[in-house]
């Protein structure tokens, strides 16, 4: 199967565009997700924009997660532990 690129024109907007695809959504879901979206903007793109957002929130959380973590001066002690200071 050749991958095909389009020539579209939205509103006098010009763009090239990869093959597309049709997912269904409830209108509920439709409005919700144009409701994130700009004028002119296509689902598409408003897709992608959150898509980005989402990604970027879950390295946030990983890294800013307490979990498996200790306080900084227990840290030190551990490593003052293995690694003595010699003098």
């Amino acid at each position: 199967m050749r991958s095909k690129v389009k020539f579209i024109n939205y509103s006098g907007y010009r763009s090239y565009r990869m093959d597309t695809t049709t997912i269904q959504l409830s209108k509920e879901m439709k409005e919700k997700l144009a409701s994130f979206g700009m004028k002119g903007e296509s689902y598409d793109e408003i897709l992608r924009r959150v898509y980005d957002m989402a990604v970027k929130e879950h390295i946030r959380e990983f890294l800013m997660s307490e979990e498996d973590t200790i306080s900084i001066d227990e840290a030190i002690k551990e490593a003052k532990k293995k690694w003595p200071e010699s003098g």
